[in-house]
């Protein structure tokens, strides 16, 4: 008899936590240029795991050679996925009661305070109202130094007029994105990564499926004012909500941070 046909409870936890980790693995690359490559991967593993099974010794050792090596080169290859990948699971880790507590003991997450959130209110309506197209991302806990560096620094208060300023089209700035973090405006004329499998409506321009990107990858928010429509958006973890007033943009703000 063969010995790997004695499956026990254990063997089924075991498949069970890895057809999950798989599927995990796969949903992650669904509509990247990699997902062929990842399948390709599978069934060469699929094909070693039988070949063992059977004790095909000189096959089996043949395909444990390319795979081993195989494994620095994939490494390689999907370090963005994978990236991405373990950072999801952080974020998880980081919206746990235990990340919220030892985020509030460490101080790590200073909140912008009612007088910016007005500023960035009133600059948000008057944007919207001469229909100024304009992209701000809010850090929280996730570093931005990767984002930041693609624009111009400016490490400025947060003022309403500077903002607008910024964002007007016939500025050099205005264009990307705005990053802010603990009541100034760090940089702006960022550029953000946009993912290649948003599921997002079809009239969402560049500025919402960035700003969907963002914070899907980390755990900032951003507030987008089209610049087709005026209308005013809050994303938070890839949701897009059209804000219909300031005192709900101003609520969305507060909530944001006080979920940590």
């Amino acid at each position: 008899m063969l010995s790997f046909l004695n499956i026990t409870i254990i063997d089924v936890i075991d498949i069970i936590l890895v057809a999950f980790l798989l599927y995990q693995c796969l949903r992650l690359l669904k509509g990247t240029s990699v997902i062929g490559i990842a399948l390709g991967i599978v069934t060469l593993y699929v094909f070693w795991f039988i070949v063992s099974a059977l004790n095909m010794d000189l096959l089996s050792s043949i395909m444990e050679q390319i795979l081993g090596v195989g494994v620095i080169a994939l490494i390689i290859l999907f370090q963005q996925e994978i990236r991405k990948f373990l950072f999801q699971i952080g974020k998880r880790s980081i919206n746990s009661k235990l990340g919220r507590f030892s985020r509030k003991f460490l101080n790590q997450n200073k909140e912008v305070d009612a007088g910016s959130i007005e500023e960035i209110a009133q600059v948000c309506s008057r944007m919207s109202e001469t229909r100024t197209g304009a992209l701000m991302v809010f850090k929280r806990i996730s570093s931005l130094e990767e984002i930041v560096e693609t624009g111009d620094m400016i490490d400025a208060v947060i003022n309403r007029r500077l903002i607008e300023n910024i964002f007007w089209k016939n500025t050099p700035l205005h264009d990307g994105a705005m990053i802010i973090n603990n009541n100034r405006i760090i940089a702006a004329r960022c550029t953000l990564p946009v993912s290649q499998n948003l599921d997002l409506p079809p009239h969402y321009g560049m500025r919402h499926r960035a700003a969907a990107s963002v914070t899907i990858d980390t755990d900032a928010f951003a507030i987008v004012v089209s610049e087709e429509t005026g209308n005013i958006s809050f994303v938070m973890d890839g949701t897009i909500k059209t804000i219909t007033s300031l005192s709900e943009l101003k609520l969305a703000i507060e909530g944001a941070y006080n979920e940590n």
